[in-house]
């Protein structure tokens, strides 16, 4: 690794707000054992009294540096003549000059923040990638990943997908033959894959570029090693439910899933399926009774499966899966790449692996797919099931999807539950709701009945699970917002109601 190149860091100036934020960084990227061996780094209020005037320096410099890191807060900073800020200006400056520009927003309220700095984030915003901070050791973090993307972008360092590097330790007698061959078994039948279980395993393991010098990779160990945490502890799954709404001891229930990716997706979906309220239909239409669960388990699995392929395996966090009375949390370690950003991912865009070699193997046997529609599907899915959309979110480190469930319950005591062929839980509001639909009923007669005044959420947690279950109908069902819509029980809805009463 040669040291030869430094690059300059502009790291913009002016706001007083941010002072302990441009400190912090240049003294961590100049104690960092990497980073400073490659970046030098500009702060204003290190230059020396002088006549110059204040905004030529800094303009200079923005000109001399090799990257700008921009930092906004909340205050825009002193106007010059031109209605401008030094902190817009030096952004300008970097944006003419095609200098590479990674921009940090602090997370404030933004009722609080300037409007011309507003102006200035969204500016930053249609023109690049910006990423947002709460804390001094999350600004640090972002900036550290952002250098280190950098330095291999221009070839400085030469670093690897963590999934094709060698497992530390591992060797050909780590991995299990079984589960290769029950792999190429899978990925024949679900994508015509042209090597099958008489394939050596070696070789196997070379066409799904899974060897290092003859070494299995991290991505061979997580698939088909026979104790893959013996090797990567933080490779297992932590799947918590709790009765509320808030993460509450003693927990209800709490397991730790160890094994390959196989067996860890498959777990995490049992666990999460397991414990949601589901309706089973009628054999009218073939000799299995459909089964609904309210959220729907397609939806469940990419989120799992997101979660599992796409971690940062170098983290020393695991995948956590949480199931709320009000919704389902996948937590997983790690960011999105910087070409996607939370917005982006509600729109159809790229597929970009955070784990490559993984997400192959994962697609050949169509437990993902190649074309980023994942998110998109799941959120459709839960459209389609009259759920709240799915939400997605970065924080404490950590890549978070929630899906919301059908009925937001504050406690136990708010449900009943009933035997209808298999566990059907209602709320309170939806019994009431049940109980007064005996004549056609109006949306808002039946808000009223519930005390209810949110139309949204009343919908999606009240009356569509009830509809999905089959227990309520609409009067105009090929007009499901017709003014003249109403709803009423069904003969389903009428057997429910008189099994619990018995």
């Amino acid at each position: 690794m040669s040291t030869s190149r430094r690059y300059r860091i502009f790291v913009s100036s002016v706001q007083k707000e941010l002072a302990e934020e441009r400190q912090s960084l240049k003294t961590f990227i100049l104690n960092d054992a990497l980073l400073r061996q490659f970046f030098e780094v500009f702060l204003f209020e290190d230059i020396p009294a002088s006549d110059r005037r204040p905004d030529n320096v800094y303009l200079e410099e923005v000109d001399r540096c090799d990257l700008y890191i921009g930092l906004f807060g909340d205050s825009y900073g002193s106007e010059g003549f031109n209605g401008l800020s030094p902190t817009e200006e030096e952004f300008d400056c970097a944006t003419k000059a095609a200098k590479p520009r990674i921009i940090f927003v602090k997370s404030e309220s933004a009722s609080g923040r300037h409007p011309k700095m507003q102006a200035l984030i969204r500016k930053a915003g249609d023109q690049l990638i910006r990423r947002r901070y709460a804390s001094i050791p999350e600004l640090t973090a972002g900036v550290y990943a952002s250098l280190v993307e950098y330095l291999g972008r221009w070839g400085a360092i030469t670093i690897g997908p963590f999934d094709a590097s060698a497992c530390r330790g591992a060797e050909l007698t780590d991995i299990s033959e079984e589960k290769v061959a029950t792999f190429l078994d899978r990925a024949v039948h679900a994508r015509g894959y042209a090597h099958g279980r008489g394939t050596p395993m070696h070789s196997a393991l070379v066409h799904l570029n899974l060897l290092d010098h003859d070494r299995p990779s991290n991505a061979a160990i997580l698939l088909f090693g026979a104790q893959p945490q013996r090797f990567l502890l933080s490779s297992e799954v932590k799947c918590l439910h709790f009765h509320g709404t808030q993460v509450r001891k003693p927990i209800p229930s709490y397991q730790v899933y160890k094994g390959d990716l196989f067996q860890l997706v498959d777990s995490s979906i049992d666990f999460v399926m397991g414990k949601l309220n589901r309706a089973v239909g009628t054999r009218a239409l073939s000799n299995d009774a459909p089964v609904t669960y309210e959220i729907p388990r397609d939806a469940v699995a990419e989120a799992i499966v997101n979660a599992i392929a796409h971690r940062d395996y170098s983290s020393n966090a695991s995948v956590q899966v949480m199931l709320f009375s009000d919704r389902l949390e996948v937590w997983n370690p790690g960011s999105l790449p910087p070409s996607l950003t939370i917005d982006s991912l509600r729109r159809p865009h790229a597929s970009v692996p955070h784990n490559p070699l993984i997400a192959e193997s994962l697609f050949l046997t169509r437990i993902v797919e190649r074309a980023g529609s994942g998110i998109l599907d799941m959120i459709e899915l839960c459209a389609e099931s009259g759920l709240q959309p799915p939400e997605f979110r970065q924080d404490a480190g950590s890549f978070i999807q929630t899906l919301w469930r059908p009925v937001q319950s504050g406690s136990t005591e708010e449900s009943v539950t009933a035997q209808v062929g298999t566990k059907l839980a209602l709320s309170q509001h939806q019994v009431e709701v049940l109980s007064n639909c005996f004549e056609d009923s109006e949306l808002s007669k039946l808000m009223i009945i519930v005390g209810r005044s949110d139309r949204t959420k009343f919908r999606h947690q009240v009356l569509n699970p009830l509809i999905t279950a089959g227990l309520i109908e609409m009067t105009i069902p090929d007009k499901p917002r017709s003014s003249l819509q109403k709803y009423r029980i069904t003969e389903k809805g009428r057997t429910w109601l008189t099994e619990i009463k018995e």
